[in-house]
C-alpha cells in the first residue's frame, strides 16, 4: 500500500514538473512574440519634439569606451540634441567587468561631439531599466510629462512601457543592434518581459 502511494506521488509530481516546464515555455514563447510585435509596432517618433532627452546605458569596453551598440544610442541623441538643445540625462551605473560608469563614458562622449557639458545629467546609480527612467525622472523638472527615450530597438518596448508607468509618455528614437547579438538580446529580454509581467501580480519581484 505503501509502494502504490509513493509511487502514485511521484507520477503525480513528474507530471506536475512537467505541467510546470511546459506552462514556461508557453509563457517565454508568449512574451518573445509580444515583445517582437511592439519592436516591430514601434510609435513614430515626433520630428518637432523639444523633450528632454533620456539615454539607456549599455556596455562599455575595457578602456572605458562606449562598445558599438552604445554608440548608436549615443548617435540617437546627438541627431535629437542637433535638431533642438535640450538636456540630455545619461543613466548606467559601473558594472562589475566595466572600469567605470556607463554614464561618465556616455557624458565623455556627448561632450566630444559637441553637446554642452551643463546639457548632459548624469545619472549613474542605475543598474536597470526601471531604475534608469525615475532616476533620470528625479533629475528632470518636476512637471516633466514627456520625454524622448533612447535605447535599442529590441529594448524599446518594455522601456516605454515602463515610462508609461512612471507617468510620462515618451518619444521612441531606437537604435539597432549587431546582427551577431541578435538572439541573445531578443532571448534576455524576453526573459525580462517574463520579470515585468510577474511583478504586476507579485509587486515583490520587482
Amino acid at each position: 500500500m505503501k509502494k502504490q502511494a509513493k509511487r502514485t506521488f511521484g507520477k503525480a509530481l513528474f507530471m506536475l514538473i512537467k505541467l510546470g516546464i511546459l506552462l514556461f515555455v508557453v509563457a517565454y514563447a508568449l512574451c518573445i512574440v509580444y515583445q517582437l510585435w511592439h519592436e516591430h509596432h514601434l510609435p513614430a517618433p515626433d520630428p518637432n519634439s523639444t523633450a528632454p532627452v533620456v539615454v539607456l546605458g549599455a556596455q562599455i569596453d575595457k578602456n572605458g569606451q562606449p562598445m558599438l551598440q552604445l554608440q548608436w544610442r549615443l548617435e540617437k541623441a546627438l541627431e535629437a540634441y542637433q535638431q533642438y538643445p535640450r538636456p540630455i540625462v545619461v543613466c548606467g551605473a559601473q558594472g562589475a567587468d566595466e572600469p567605470r560608469t556607463e554614464a561618465s563614458a556616455m557624458k565623455e562622449w556627448l561632450v566630444q561631439h559637441g553637446v554642452l557639458e551643463e546639457h548632459v545629467l548624469v545619472d549613474d546609480l542605475s543598474f536597470n531599466t526601471k531604475q534608469n527612467i525615475k532616476h533620470a525622472l528625479q533629475m528632470l523638472p518636476e512637471n516633466t510629462r514627456r520625454i524622448t527615450l533612447v535605447t535599442s530597438d529590441y529594448h524599446m518596448p518594455r522601456a516605454l512601457q515602463i515610462a508609461k508607468d512612471a507617468g510620462v509618455s515618451a518619444d521612441a528614437l531606437a537604435s539597432s543592434i549587431l546582427p551577431k547579438y541578435w538572439l541573445k538580446n531578443h532571448a534576455r529580454e524576453g526573459l525580462a518581459w517574463g520579470k515585468y509581467f510577474l511583478g504586476k501580480v507579485f509587486p515583490f519581484l520587482n
